[in-house]
């Protein structure tokens, strides 16, 4: 009796092994997935939409997510122009195929005057096949589209910050911030495909005198229009 009680326990503690031992074998994303899918189940509303993001950006970091890290040819290329405050060339408007500092962005952070989902221009921020950025409106007139070399998105101009006006800075929106800190600050490699509206830029910035950096980027922006040194499609 005590020896078949004995090898009931051993079977089952196999069993348990057994599982175990099967899970590990998934990979850790497996884990984490099958892990999302239970914790579903028990949620809604909200609290369902912030699971499925929290899976959404741990699947992202596995596909694909950050560029294609850049080539010494591209770095080098650079060395001839004049570098803003983060070393990074300033490029001729003439030049699409460039490398640029990327940063990342989230309206999740809650600064002060963002007006949560919003861009510069009062639309909401886009994250599908086509992805907001924000950058110097003097560098990237708004609506300026790019991609970056080893994503499959279109990356469109269509937001501004106080600290990108002066620098080549590209700053890369991501709807929270597990996505935003996952992408951090990192060099790429973009070519772009569309130039925006020179017009349109100095129409809506014009508007917006009373702030440093908006009245910066209209300078700047202006003076290559009268120049007539502009970027053209």
């Amino acid at each position: 009796m005590i020896i078949s009680l004995a090898c009931s326990v051993v079977l089952s503690s196999c069993g348990n092994l057994s599982s175990v031992f099967n899970s590990k074998s998934q990979g850790i994303h497996d884990l984490e997935n099958s892990r999302m899918g239970s914790k579903e189940k028990a949620l809604s509303g909200s609290a369902y939409w912030s699971a499925k993001l929290a899976t959404a950006s741990w699947n992202e970091s596995i596909k694909g997510f950050h560029p294609t890290p850049v080539p010494e040819s591209s770095v080098k290329f650079g060395f001839s122009y004049a570098k803003d405050k983060h070393g990074m060339p300033t490029y001729r408007d003439a030049v699409r195929n460039r490398v640029v500092r990327t940063t990342a962005y989230s309206h999740e952070e809650n600064e002060p005057g963002a007006p949560w989902r919003k861009n510069a221009l009062g639309t909401y921020l886009k994250y599908g096949s086509v992805r907001s950025a924000a950058a110097d409106w003097s560098l990237y007139p708004v609506g300026t589209k790019f991609k970056i070399k080893g994503l499959p998105h279109t990356y469109l101009v269509d937001d501004y910050g106080s600290s990108l006006a002066g620098t080549n800075t590209i700053d890369i929106y991501h709807p929270n911030l597990s996505l935003m800190h996952t992408w951090g600050t990192r060099n790429a490699e973009i070519t772009v495909i569309q130039w925006g509206s020179w017009e349109r830029t100095l129409a809506i910035l014009k508007g917006r005198m009373a702030y440093p950096h908006t009245r910066q980027m209209y300078y700047a922006a202006r003076a290559k229009v009268v120049s007539g040194k502009v970027a053209m499609n």
